[in-house]
């Protein structure tokens, strides 16, 4: 299942739950109970690997935190509401990952149109061959007869299909 955050409520999972209680405690400079800029910045980094940019910390201060004359930062639940879309988005992504590797049987980092038909023909058996072909002409964005991974990704995220 794909969790996009503005349409499908996301719940962190028991163990990213933990995890983000114990980012928070390490990342909670001076037990203040809550994260403020610098402590937010180590925390990001923590969960997911990467330094935010400016940007991306005080975007999250300013929709999820609160401000006082003595503090600016998010307390613990805050935090862990401000983190629930990037978990869903990490989710959506190897899912996608993993998708797409189900349909690449032959690993070379592209769908044909044979793979496709492969596919849906042991997926979906009753879909008429002429709709695969018209999915994915509409997915192969710049005609080369190959879905690379990035396109198989937009069409999974963006796509227009009812």
């Amino acid at each position: 299942m794909f969790h996009k955050s503005s349409k499908v409520p996301y719940e962190l999972s028991k163990e990213n739950g933990n995890l983000v209680m114990q980012v928070f405690e390490l990342a909670d400079e001076g037990r203040k109970k809550f994260l403020n800029y610098e402590d937010l910045k180590v925390a990001i980094l923590a969960l997911f690997g990467y330094k935010p940019s400016k940007d991306e910390v005080c975007q999250m201060l300013q929709s999820y935190g609160q401000s006082t004359a003595l503090n600016s930062g998010l307390t613990r639940s805050q935090f862990e509401k401000a983190v629930i879309s990037k978990f869903a988005a990490v989710d959506e992504d190897e899912e996608i990952r993993n998708t797409f590797t189900a349909f690449d049987v032959n690993c070379r980092g592209f769908l044909t149109l044979e793979d496709t038909k492969k596919m849906f023909g042991q997926v979906c058996p009753r879909l008429p061959a002429d709709r695969v072909e018209l999915a994915f002409r509409e997915i192969d964005r710049d005609g080369d007869g190959r879905v690379s991974y990035k396109d198989f990704d937009f069409m999974m995220k963006f796509n227009n299909f009812s």
